[in-house]
């Protein structure tokens, strides 16, 4: 709680700093969900699968050497006081041996900037490559200077009208109809968007209806012809 409310804070006083300097009045700026984008991104599922399928096969194969540290190390505790010294000693070796093979595999695979790491990125880059090129193509189209990721940043209010994320979605093929209504109906009722809309209707003239006894007036006398 304490980490999120100091990155509120501190996006609240960037964004102040940048209104101050006038940076967000002459820079026209949207943002996206990214989020939302690779939960249905088709190629990132599938860039996804791949890692957590690397990943599975490495469990796997910790878990298989962990089996064979425990089976010796019960056998070492059963067989203790009638083995001959040089033959506990060979046992003893050998399990130390194999815990650190174990520790040299899983530090290899998942340490940082191990094969996890390098892994990931090479499989995920094709991919998050088509994403910021779709997202560069969409803020050129649409006029857009600066296009932040609410998904990584704490963004404490933007208005809905300039959220990119299904536009994003449609350059790559992604279906998003329900989240295009969602849009539409977030647009439509944002506070600000309803108050624009009321400042550029044009005011309704009301004829004033007569009430109830109220004369007509009195229309003009016809002037008779001599």
């Amino acid at each position: 709680m304490a980490n999120s409310s100091a990155i509120l804070q501190l996006s609240v006083i960037v964004l102040c700093v940048l209104c101050r300097a006038g940076v967000l009045h002459a820079q026209k700026v949207g943002y996206i969900a990214s989020d939302a984008i690779r939960s249905r991104w088709p190629e990132m599922q599938q860039a996804e699968q791949r890692i957590q399928s690397m990943v599975d096969d490495w469990k796997r194969e910790a878990a298989e050497q962990q089996k064979a540290i425990d089976q010796l190390d019960a056998e070492i505790k059963k067989n203790r006081l009638i083995w001959t010294l040089e033959e506990r000693q060979q046992k003893e070796a050998e399990l130390v041996r194999l815990k650190e093979e174990r520790q040299r595999f899983l530090k290899q695979k998942f340490e940082p900037g191990g094969e996890y790491d390098q892994q990931s990125q090479a499989i995920l880059r094709p991919v998050e490559e088509k994403l910021f090129a779709a997202v560069q193509e969409v803020a050129a189209n649409e006029g857009f200077d600066i296009v932040l990721d609410k998904s990584t940043q704490v963004i404490p209010y933007v208005n809905p009208k300039y959220d990119l994320t299904v536009k994003v979605m449609k350059k790559l093929n992604i279906t998003a109809d329900d989240l295009e209504k969602e849009l539409a109906k977030a647009i439509e009722e944002d506070p600000r968007n309803k108050a624009e809309r009321q400042k550029q209707s044009p005011p309704t003239l009301r004829r004033r209806s007569r009430t109830t006894g109220e004369k007509a007036p009195d229309a003009p006398a016809e002037e008779i012809p001599r």
